[in-house]
């Protein structure tokens, strides 16, 4: 038995995440399936608005480098 695009709706919100991850489409999928790396969305969720923009700089630059470290590397 399968269950209806309702249902599958349904069951997504209630696990907080979509019906496209409830059926695997994600490519990200296993992205959430990491303990530390949900933690840390959970803690950043809490910040305001002004706090993320921070951590958003933040990371964004991080990325940027080890990118760039990659490409000459």
């Amino acid at each position: 038995m399968q269950p209806s695009i309702k249902v599958a709706q349904v069951l997504a919100n209630l696990l907080n995440t979509t019906v496209g991850y409830l059926l695997g489409e994600n490519e990200d999928a296993d992205l959430f399936k990491n303990p530390k790396m949900l933690d840390r969305l959970k803690a950043i969720n809490k910040l305001s608005e002004n706090e993320k923009e921070h951590i958003y700089i933040t990371i964004d630059a991080l990325i940027r480098d080890f990118n760039a470290k990659k490409a000459y590397a």
